[in-house]
């Protein structure tokens, strides 16, 4: 008997009992669909924060100052002013260090023409755009004449144009007054979107440093009012940049061996892929999980496949006894098994994909379908149906013709 025949046999057999062919391809659908589901949003949840990660800057460390302390009370990292002009200068001739910028903030009234918006304003340099990753969608980003000059420009983030001018506008060329002080408008940057945590990095506003310190906020005289944004050379050599850094401040601010550092440096690569592997992680568990599914499906088809064998006995001895082989009657059942696991498994896929999209809509996460996830899925589980189905098969195939004639 041919494959095609065999397969022909296999389905009528099958189509007999449709209710119990489809409730025992059941588990095999509950645990396919829940695999591709899980490794669908596990897989979202992932680039959901590689693009937090990626809008915060690429190969970026953060240099804060110390923190005060009075009566007890520690005010935090940053509350006291300990990075001079001088260390910024000195780190960026650090040898894995590519940009070292600083980064004044302070918040102000932003006014138009006719309108005006509360948000933050940065004194920064022309670097920082580039440890961002964050080009301008128009007009052009601050330059480095500017900073030298000390030039009334400005850079608006796209919140605050929609804010002042209205959406769709272009500002550039017009003037914006910041603290009643008239500022040119020279660019907008690209949208960014917000952090993890719903902060809209768009609702901000840039100015050279030097201007910064010059109309809007004077500083400390040699000690930076702000942080320090590092742009590392490479992604593998943050780690080391932060080292070398380290190692650099400690010995400018002559820190004893033992004391603690009268700064912080924030590695960020490190904490996006701490989460990017808590992340694999709890993807993994629960594809784990659902994997039991597959499993549990197999031994439903196992259970019903014994129950067709013996219900099936007469019709196998009257095969046997017009010539069918042992080979054939146990490729006939292998066949029934890996059509109710294959099937359920094109089926949980389709339930996996539509339920995936439908939970990361509601989370407003992305949603990323491999396809090597799917074929492994329906893979598995046929697998599984071949597995679970030899012992049934081997069961049938080795019935004595003659017994199985006289089976009532």
């Amino acid at each position: 008997m041919g494959w095609l025949e065999t397969f022909r046999v296999a389905l009528r057999a099958l189509l007999r009992n449709k209710l119990r062919s489809a409730l025992t391809t059941l588990g095999m659908v509950i645990g396919v669909s829940a695999v591709i589901a899980m490794v669908a949003i596990g897989d979202g949840a992932k680039a959901q924060v590689e693009q937090a990660f990626a809008a915060m800057g690429s190969n970026m460390l953060v240099v804060l100052p110390g923190s005060t302390t009075a009566g007890g009370s520690r005010g935090g990292f940053g509350s006291l002013p300990t990075l001079t002009w001088e260390d910024l200068k000195a780190i960026q001739g650090v040898p894995a260090v590519r940009y070292a910028v600083p980064q004044l903030r302070t918040t102000a009234s932003l006014l138009s023409e006719d309108q005006n918006w509360t948000t933050s304003v940065f004194g920064t340099s022309p670097e920082y755009f580039f440890i961002r990753n964050w080009p301008v969608s128009s007009g052009a980003p601050l330059g480095q004449s500017d900073v030298d000059a000390g030039t009334k420009v400005i850079v608006l983030g796209q919140t605050v144009v929609t804010k002042l001018f209205g959406e769709s506008s272009d500002p550039v060329g017009h003037v914006v007054r910041v603290k009643n002080i008239p500022f040119t408008v020279v660019g907008v940057l690209s949208r960014k979107g917000q952090s993890a945590l719903g902060q809209d990095y768009d609702d901000a506003a840039f100015v050279p440093v030097s201007a910064f310190l010059q109309k809007i906020q004077g500083g400390l005289g040699n000690y930076i009012a702000g942080t320090i944004y590092v742009g590392a050379s490479s992604f593998a050599d943050t780690s080391r940049a932060e080292s070398q850094i380290r190692s650099l401040l400690r010995d400018r601010h002559r820190i004893r061996e033992g004391s603690d550092d009268d700064f912080s440096i924030r590695n960020l690569s490190e904490l996006a892929s701490a989460q990017e592997e808590g992340t694999r992680t709890l993807t993994t568990l629960l594809a784990a999980i659902a994997a039991v599914s597959l499993l549990v499906g197999g031994i439903g088809i196992m259970n019903i496949m014994l129950v067709s064998v013996t219900e099936r006995t007469r019709e196998i001895g009257i095969r046997m006894a017009v010539g069918a082989k042992p080979a054939d009657i146990r490729l006939q059942f292998l066949v029934e098994a890996l059509s109710l696991a294959v099937a359920g498994g094109f089926l949980g896929v389709a339930i996996g994909l539509a339920g995936a999209a439908r939970l990361a809509a509601g989370l407003h996460w992305p949603v990323l379908f491999r396809p090597s996830v799917v074929v492994v899925a329906v893979g598995f589980s046929g697998l599984v149906g071949v597995a679970f189905g030899f012992y049934p098969a081997h069961k049938a195939a080795e019935l004595d013709p003659i017994q199985a004639l006289r089976f009532e």
